[in-house]
């Protein structure tokens, strides 16, 4: 069953400047589906979207419909899209450095009805997160990049979400605490049933813990397809996964004089 549904939208800023361009996606039930492309292509934008955020940035859905669980949201105010199951988690790791741990996690969880059902998720956090129960205590802002990211994706759980959107988990974290994030995103898909649309960069990455994928370029899905597809796709190899066909790695600086396939636009 489709959970989220994007169909055919766009959206402007500032009345002006045209950003996603007909834009369309699908998020079944449980799935983790990777949304992927270069700076620029509108993936945040679409995240935005469908959260509400848009509003606060002077953007706005001028046209398509967003659905989520059958009835459309994209007009809706984002604390009402919070309410019917939607948190975005923001890219760069915004929490509030002035609380503590702990107040960041109880600030998330005000959807909740009693002290014992808050107390129930902090200590789920902390069993998926156990680096941050240690500094439970700490102000925030004094964490680590890793922990720091640990940090609000344990806030979106206090929420209790039925679809999380990531935006970019990986960005400016070693390649071992990288790794680690990933794995237990894919925990908390797993274990907690959370439905999630991942926006990365890491693209060999997100396709290692995702279900399907969806490619984007200039505000337009290009390509979409299972991730065992996508993987084996010699234009996903060569342009995001940076392995030419004998497999030697090149970077994409290296290969965006090329011109995409015909059917890479189809």
């Amino acid at each position: 069953m489709a959970l989220l549904n994007v169909n055919n939208i766009e959206v402007i800023y500032n009345d002006v400047i045209l950003v996603l361009k007909g834009m369309s996606l699908m998020v079944k039930q449980g799935q983790i589906v990777a949304l992927l492309g270069a700076n620029g292509a509108g993936k945040t934008t679409t995240l935005k979207a469908i959260s509400g955020l848009l509003n606060t940035e002077e953007g706005e859905v001028t046209d398509g419909v967003i659905e989520f669980e059958g009835s459309s949201i994209h007009h809706l105010d984002p604390e009402e899209i919070v309410q019917r199951g939607i948190f975005q988690v923001m890219e760069g790791r915004r929490v509030f450095e002035d609380l503590s741990v702990e107040e960041n996690l109880i600030a998330a969880a005000h959807l909740q009805r009693g002290r014992q059902r808050i107390k129930q998720l902090q200590d789920l956090v902390y069993s998926y997160f156990p680096r941050i129960r240690d500094r439970r205590t700490a102000l925030a802002g004094y964490l680590s990049g890793g922990e720091q990211q640990m940090l609000v994706i344990g806030r979106a759980l206090m929420a209790q979400p039925k679809l999380m959107l990531l935006d970019e988990p990986s960005l400016g974290l070693s390649p071992l605490l990288v790794g680690e994030i990933f794995n237990i995103i894919k925990q908390i898909n797993e274990e907690q049933e959370t439905t999630i649309l991942l926006v990365e960069q890491n693209a060999r990455l997100a396709l290692t813990i995702s279900d399907y994928g969806y490619i984007m370029e200039n505000g337009r899905i290009v390509l979409d397809d299972t991730v065992e597809r996508l993987r084996d796709n010699e234009d996903v190899k060569l342009f995001y996964l940076g392995l030419t066909e004998v497999g030697t790695k090149r970077s994409y600086r290296d290969v965006k004089h090329y011109k995409r396939r015909k059917r890479w636009l189809t």
